[in-house]
């Protein structure tokens, strides 16, 4: 191959990667909310968490955004070292909507004990969220299979 041919595909490979780079597909942005709302529940971010939550959520347990929000201020008042993990997360992208199923454990110290405190080894809590695109962001809009509500 000549010089000229390689700096081509080199210039389109390039040009490519800077392309989903800038525009990630719904996926990647859903799997990063995750991540993210994940992180962010282990510092004990109200704020960061409360950001990929939508306004509008409502779920078939009556929580609401406002309550989940004052939820969170009791649960970080009372626990530490909190560590969330989750696996097998399988995202199904609509229009302007998805669902979102994953296996959940989550980890905390209470007082001088830590321990599962939602799921655990063997038998992780399984989620289901719901979400919605709003503006250019994917936020929450509803949750299944809280086991505190069923």
């Amino acid at each position: 191959m000549g010089r000229k041919t390689i700096g081509l595909l080199l210039l389109i490979a390039v040009a490519v990667a800077i392309f989903f780079w800038l525009f990630p597909s719904d996926q990647s942005r859903i799997k990063k909310l995750f991540r993210e709302g994940s992180a962010a529940i282990e510092k004990e971010d109200i704020d960061a968490v409360m950001s990929k939550v939508s306004y509008n959520y409502r779920d078939e347990y009556g929580l609401t955004y406002l309550y989940i929000r004052e939820t969170l201020k009791s649960v970080f008042q009372r626990l530490k070292d909190i560590k969330v993990e989750y696996e097998n997360l399988k995202i199904v992208v609509h229009d302007k909507t998805a669902e979102a199923d994953m296996d959940v454990r989550i980890i905390a110290t209470i007082g001088n004990e830590t321990g599962y405190i939602f799921g655990d080894m063997p038998n992780p809590v399984h989620l289901r969220f719901t979400l919605e695109q709003e503006r250019i962001k994917w936020l929450v809009t509803k949750t299944e299979g809280l086991p505190f509500y069923q």
